[in-house]
């Protein structure tokens, strides 16, 4: 699902203001939050460093389901705080994932106490599951997962964490759809609640939805308040407030 386009107030703002330093924008009668926010990538017009114009729109798609918007409290979901670009920032740096021991011998079916059994890159594992489950779409139910019901989205996704959508039977013997859908989920979450500087939790909504306070220095004060809501918005690496 992509985000609609609309005209707001914050559009407005970021089209003259997007020029400025971050600095600069808080002079300018923002917080350090909002302005944080506005200099983040608009997903809407933002171009994926790694993923293809295909990849990309499974990205947004499915990250949406595993993170839809409004859960309790009205949580953002995952396109609001820029999961996917978090994912295709992590992605596109040549140093992610290159720790991976990557001698062999391998074995695709061993348990997961075995650790990790692919010879693949998590590059690779991305553009191997995406392009095999809209292989996979497509032949049973004639669209790519992006343009699939919500429904369907849900039931692929589950296929794929229970190894019912079998990649062996599409000509794949070395991944199976639950390391894909591990690998995806993970960086999902990453994204969600990681510090903005990365590229996902914008605005820190996350950390706000779930009152989680951040890079915070000092809890003194607060130490022996039991039972005592924190009321202090959460703080990122950058400093920045919320």
């Amino acid at each position: 699902m992509l985000l609609q386009k609309n005209t707001t107030r914050r559009k407005f703002l970021l089209g003259s203001l997007m020029a400025l330093p971050l600095t600069e924008l808080v002079l300018k009668g923002l917080t350090a939050a909002q302005a944080a926010e506005m200099a983040a990538p608009d997903l809407n017009h933002y171009q994926p460093a790694f993923f293809t114009p295909q990849e990309w729109q499974f990205i947004l798609a499915a990250t949406d389901r595993m993170i839809p918007p409004g859960g309790a409290g009205k949580a953002p979901g995952a396109l609001e705080t820029n999961v996917p670009v978090f994912i295709d920032q992590q992605l596109h740096d040549k140093n992610f994932g290159q720790e991976i021991y990557m001698q062999g011998p391998f074995d695709a079916h061993a348990p997961a106490t075995m650790g990790y059994q692919v010879p693949l890159y998590p590059q690779q594992i991305y553009q191997t599951g995406i392009r095999l489950t809209d292989q996979w779409t497509l032949q049973h139910l004639q669209k790519p997962f992006h343009q699939l019901s919500d429904t369907d989205k849900d039931n692929v996704l589950t296929a794929l964490q229970k190894n019912t959508l079998d990649f062996a039977a599409l000509g794949e013997n070395t991944l199976r759809g639950s390391l894909f859908f591990s690998q995806l989920l993970a960086e999902t979450k990453h994204g969600y609640l990681a510090d903005p500087m990365y590229g996902g939790n914008k605005g820190m909504k996350a950390w706000i939805a779930i009152g989680f306070p951040g890079a915070r220095a000092s809890y003194l004060e607060w130490v022996k308040q039991h039972n005592v809501k924190y009321p202090l918005g959460p703080v990122s690496l950058s400093g920045e407030t919320a």
